[in-house]
């Protein structure tokens, strides 16, 4: 998929099928709250990140096929041949220009994209939220669901590393939130109470669903303590 370009709507109606495989089958996941993600319309699912393969499990389990921003480390070899096929989007080296025009893109023909607003594995707490996700959030009016996965990773592990066989994971939807700019406000003031109202939001359903499932998010952060 070239710089910007807008995927296929095709990739993600086969490739869930694989996510559904890998949530079901592989690994033992619990879903809950699918009746919060809107039937049609574009609609933005912002995740909580910890391991690996949230990505394909969140594409599993969704209701609806979507189109998952996966940073462009992952494009290699055989998996990034499937990722492409799969219509999922490269987050590349360019601060994520190109990839939030193509996610753009797919939220203006009234499909679904996905995204882990803290960009990066770690604890999955969200307590911190890049601002690309308000940002097609305003610009392509898509109401946002926050989804908090929890189990793929436990603390000690690498953030690279699969669960292992059968084990069980929780994904649950939230209810959706609607962030618009006013005419009184300037577009950098709506984007950052954007941004908090989706951080907020998400870091609160992640604490919730663990609290209800008795999943604990991993208290470790391998890549921030690496970088330390």
């Amino acid at each position: 998929m070239s710089s910007g370009a807008v995927p296929s709507a095709s990739g993600p109606r086969w490739s869930r099928w694989i996510g559904r495989f890998l949530a079901r089958v592989v690994w033992n996941t619990s879903v809950v709250g699918t009746h919060h993600v809107p039937t049609s319309g574009p609609v933005l699912l912002a995740a909580n990140h910890t391991g690996i393969v949230d990505g394909p499990i969140l594409l599993g389990v969704a209701p609806r096929p979507a189109h998952v921003l996966v940073k462009e480390e992952m494009f290699v070899g055989p998996i990034g041949w499937v990722l492409r096929a799969a219509g999922q989007i490269s987050v590349d080296r360019d601060g994520g220009r190109s990839a939030l025009s193509s996610a753009l893109g797919v939220l203006r023909r009234g499909d679904v994209v996905g995204i882990f607003p803290e960009g990066n594995r770690g604890r999955g707490d969200a307590t911190n939220a890049r601002a690309g996700i308000a940002w097609l959030a305003l610009n392509g009016h898509a109401p946002v669901v926050p989804v908090a996965v929890l189990g793929t990773r436990r603390t000690g592990e690498s953030v690279n590393r699969l669960p292992g066989l059968r084990r069980r994971l929780v994904v649950e939807f939230g209810a959706p939130i609607v962030v618009e700019r006013t005419a009184t406000v300037t577009g950098r003031e709506a984007l950052v109470t954007a941004n908090d109202a989706i951080r907020t939001a998400l870091a609160d359903l992640v604490t919730h669903a663990s609290a209800r499932t008795g999943l604990s998010l991993p208290t470790d952060d391998p890549l921030r303590e690496r970088r330390g």
